[in-house]
Order: structure tokens, then sequence, then C-alpha cells
């Protein structure tokens, strides 16, 4: 029976005219690229506070240390783990913490990738990182993982901070995806954040910061 019903699906497939007219292109309306900057602002805080996420928007350098400050003090932080990419290095993090009572070290700081580790899972209670970009149609965060953004800092440590410069902001993944992934050396790695850690157990109920980041907050900088 199943053998008949096969051969009787494969010659229909047969008789089928096979001049079909070329396609047409398919227009996808994508509304959220028709926002201007506040509005893209504005739906990013939205949905990134939908998931428990927190945003603090400064203006420049200054502002995005007392926010960062502000952070690490409200969470009982005393010790950090900073990447050093290009959202951040300007803020010299290691130097400014020992002015302000934090202890921030960096990937340099650590002569094996085993002690790297341990630092990530055991010893920092929040990781800084900058972002390669921000999505407003999702609150997502996206981080491009290489050598001045080890996965570990966003993923590992109870809290991850998150520097994202507000020309980096974007209004959905494909701006993304045709900056990043035109050239011939992509990332090994493209991680997206979209609120903290959350998984579900086996009845499906929902639970946030399970493995990796308990909370995130994200530094929107402007200058």
């Amino acid at each position: 029976m199943l053998e008949g019903n096969r051969d009787k699906i494969l010659n229909r497939l047969k008789k089928a005219p096979q001049d079909y007219p070329p396609g047409q292109p398919c227009s996808v309306f994508m509304p959220d690229e028709n926002m201007d900057r506040e509005q893209m602002v504005e739906k990013f805080k939205t949905l990134l506070e939908a998931q428990t996420g927190v945003l603090h928007r400064v203006k420049d350098k200054d502002q995005a240390l007392e926010a960062l400050a502000k952070i690490l003090k409200e969470e009982g932080v005393t010790q950090a783990l900073a990447s050093t990419d290009e959202a951040v290095a300007d803020l010299d993090l290691p130097a400014w913490g020992k002015g302000k009572g934090f202890e921030i070290t960096t990937q340099k700081d650590y002569s094996s990738r085993d002690d790297f580790k341990k630092a990530a899972f055991e010893t920092v209670q929040a990781g800084i990182t900058g972002a390669d970009y921000g999505f407003s149609e999702t609150g997502t965060l996206c981080l491009l993982a290489r050598k001045d953004m080890p996965r570990l800092t966003s993923l590992a440590p109870i809290f991850h901070i998150a520097v994202l410069p507000l020309d980096r902001l974007k209004p959905t993944y494909e701006h993304m995806v045709r900056e990043v992934f035109k050239g011939d050396a992509p990332p090994s790695q493209t991680i997206f954040i979209t609120g903290p850690s959350m998984t579900a157990d086996i009845q499906a109920t929902p639970f946030k910061g399970m493995h990796g980041p308990q909370k995130l907050f994200v530094i929107l900088r402007e200058s």
C-alpha cells in the first residue's frame, strides 16, 4: 500500500508542468527600519526591561563611570573582570577601580586559561564588557567573541555590565549581519544576550540566572 502511494506521488510530480513563471522578489516590511534614534532607544529600553535588564543612559565617559560605580556599589561587587574591547578601552577600568575600591582585572592579568576560567567562575562577581551591537527590535545585545572580548567575561560572573555605544544601536539583526559577515574573516562566535540567562526545568517553569548572569545592566553611552 505504501509503495503504491509513493509511486502515485512520484508520477504526479513527473507530470507536473515544469515551466513555472519566474518568482517575484519578496518584500518584507520591517517597521523598526523607519524608527529614529530616540524611538529605537525607547523600544530597546522597554524590551530590555521586559526581560528584567536595567538600562542606564549616559552622555560621556565620566557619566559612564559614575553609572558603573553606582551599579557595583548597589550590587555589593568588590571584584570584577573586564574585557579590553574598544567600547570600554578608554575607561581604563583597572586603574579606575583602584581609586574607587574595586579590584578590576582583565584577561591579560592571568598567566593561563585555567586561571582566567577560575577567576570568571569563582572569584569575581561581575563581568564588564563592551557591546558590539544592540537591537531595538528585541532589546538584545550582540558581542563578537575575540581576543579582547573573551566569552567567559560576559557569561560566567553573577552580574554582566555591558557598555553599548549609542551609534552601535541598530533597528534589526540584519544591520549587524550586513556589517559583520561581508568580509573574509567573520568572528568565531557571535553571542546574543536578551536579558539575564534563563532556563526552565522539566515542568517548563522558567528560572532566570540558573546558569550565567543573574542580572544584566546596560550602560548606553552617547559619546
